[in-house]
Formats: C-alpha cells, sequence, structure tokens
C-alpha cells in the first residue's frame, strides 16, 4: 500500500508578484556608483555634454527604483508595462497638467495650498485612469500605483529643477545642481510617492466589491489632507524663516530699522535651517504614519513591503486513496 500526499504550496494569480529578485536595491547600489562616476569625469573634463546625463541620473534614479519596488511586489492583473506606463506617461501628464494649472496662481499666502490640491488632484485624477481596470482593487494595490504615479511626477519635477538651478548666467552651475539633485532623491520617497501613496491606498480600499471604484468621504478625506500635507512641506521654508525671526528678539528690534546685523542674520539663519529640517522630519512622519495606518486595516494585504502574506496563497492538498497491491 503506498500513500501519497501532494501539497504544493502555489499563488492565484491575483496575489502573485512578477518578480522577487530585489532588483530595486541592486540598481540603486549600482545607479549611485555611475552617478559618482558622471560626476567625477564631468569635473575633471569640464565638459558640459554630461551635465544631461547628470540630470537625467540624478533626478530618475531613485524614482525608478522605487518603480522597481512595486514590480516586485504588485499583484494581481497588472502588467509590468503597465506600471511603467504609470510611471512615465503619469509623471509627464502631472507635471504637463499642473504647470497648466498652477500658471493662473498669484503670489499669495495661498499659493502653496492651491499648489498642493491641484498636484494632488492632477496625481489623483492619473492614479484612477491607470487602476480604472485594475484587479482585485484593494488598499495594498492603490499604494503601489499611487507611489508609481508619484515617482513619475517626482523624477520629471526634479530633472526641471535640476536643470534650473545648473544654468545661471555665468554658466553651469554644478555644485547646485548636485546639491538641489541629493536634495531631492533624499526627499523624493516621503513627498510626492508617500502622498500618492497614502491617496491611492485609500481611494482602491474604498471600491466596491474591490472591482469598482466610487466616492466615499474617505478618499475625500485623504485627498484634502494630502493636499494640506503637500502644501505645508512647500511653505516649510517660508514657515521656518518666519519663526526663527519672532523667535529672535534682536532680530525683530533690528528689523525696525529695516536691517539685520550679519551676527543675527547668520543666527536667525541657523534656527530656521534648524526648524526646517525639524518641520520637514514632522510632516514625513505625519505621512508614514497615515499610510501605515491605512495599510494596517487592510486585513490579510497589509504585509506592503514583502508581498502578499501566506494567508492569500493557495494549498491546494490532494491525498490519493490507498493504492492496493496486486
Amino acid at each position: 500500500m503506498v500513500d501519497t500526499v501532494h501539497s504544493p504550496l502555489t499563488r492565484s494569480n491575483h496575489t502573485q508578484p512578477h518578480y522577487r529578485h530585489g532588483w530595486w536595491w541592486k540598481s540603486l547600489a549600482a545607479g549611485l556608483v555611475l552617478w559618482a562616476v558622471t560626476v567625477v569625469v564631468t569635473i575633471v573634463t569640464a565638459n558640459t555634454n554630461l551635465v544631461p546625463t547628470l540630470i537625467l541620473l540624478g533626478s530618475f534614479l531613485l524614482p525608478f527604483c522605487v518603480v522597481l519596488f512595486v514590480i516586485e511586489r504588485i499583484t494581481g492583473n497588472i502588467s509590468v508595462l503597465q506600471v511603467f506606463l504609470a510611471f512615465v506617461v503619469g509623471g509627464v501628464s502631472g507635471v504637463l497638467g499642473a504647470s497648466l494649472l498652477e500658471a493662473s496662481l498669484h503670489p499669495s499666502v495661498g499659493t502653496y495650498i492651491g499648489v498642493g490640491f491641484i498636484e494632488e488632484s492632477v496625481k489623483g485624477v492619473i492614479l484612477i485612469v491607470v487602476g480604472w481596470r485594475v484587479a482585485p482593487k484593494n488598499r495594498r494595490q492603490g499604494a503601489m500605483l499611487g507611489a508609481t504615479v508619484g515617482a513619475g511626477f517626482a523624477a520629471f519635477e526634479s530633472a526641471g529643477y535640476a536643470f534650473n538651478a545648473a544654468i545661471t548666467a555665468q554658466g553651469i552651475d554644478l555644485v547646485s545642481l548636485l546639491q538641489t539633485e541629493v536634495i531631492r532623491a533624499i526627499l523624493a520617497p516621503v513627498g510626492h510617492v508617500l502622498w500618492t501613496a497614502v491617496l491611492g491606498a485609500v481611494i482602491f480600499g474604498a471600491a466596491r466589491e474591490g472591482q469598482r471604484f466610487r466616492l466615499s468621504l474617505a478618499a475625500l478625506g485623504a485627498f484634502v489632507g494630502v493636499a494640506l500635507l503637500h502644501a505645508l512641506w512647500d511653505s516649510m521654508g517660508e514657515i521656518s524663516s518666519v519663526i526663527a525671526l519672532l523667535a529672535n528678539g534682536s532680530a525683530l528690534l533690528e528689523l525696525q530699522y529695516g536691517f539685520l546685523l550679519p551676527q543675527t542674520a547668520e543666527t536667525v539663519r541657523s534656527m530656521a535651517a534648524v526648524l526646517y529640517i525639524g518641520g520637514i522630519a514632522l510632516t514625513s512622519a505625519v505621512g508614514v504614519t497615515a499610510l501605515w495606518r491605512v495599510l494596517r486595516n487592510s486585513g490579510p494585504q497589509r504585509n506592503f513591503f514583502s508581498g502578499p502574506p501566506l494567508a492569500h496563497r493557495k494549498v491546494n492538498t490532494t491525498a490519493t486513496t490507498p493504492a492496493q497491491s496486486h
């Protein structure tokens, strides 16, 4: 008599990631080396033809790694090509749409709020279009696609900022270019990527039976929340400067005469820098906490970083009837 039990551990089509090879961090490491080599060669040779290479590498490296991170974890019926299209088309459409809508804004206290609502609404619309036929629709899927759209927006926007930083009346300012790239690369994951991930998680989580989008108070609240976080982030420089001035009695006294003494100005700048870093860190912590809380309530899909949990894997156990020997 022979007893045979077959228990293959397989995943259903809707819970199987596309790849799991750690390409995101490998690409990040290789890209950093290439970027550093390009910086050195550009400085040594003073070859301005390498400036576009620097801009592209510095602006797209980390957002591209976000896309690879998503590809290794996203599930459902969305293909790798669709993820890349969400990154490229979403990024280009996002910056174009935001630029057109922001052109009518006039400098004022409410400008930052207007920019926050405009850019988040543009990314939200693109996210809905990209995810219209995605199944299943859940918080984890929405966070992944939201991060992809946000990464595309961040990449193309950072390229524009890097270009503007490099071009001066005196020629190419390489130091300013590199500073801009490094700062925006560090902040990208807790900026556009994070905000759109939060919005996507809530929008997809509110989908009816995981299939169809629907308008909900939760989605509306998430949109308002990320737009205000965006506005707070953008205005943090001005907020920190005002607080630093108000907190310095000497600065207020000197401003009555229309100027600041060099020593006072340096003190205010130092305090403003500390307040800015603290404000950015606090804003980022609020966004990360919001994303964690949304995903924590997403049931078995909550493991954002390691892929679908074991509970969503199909286990087919087939026990054959005892074979009779003759």
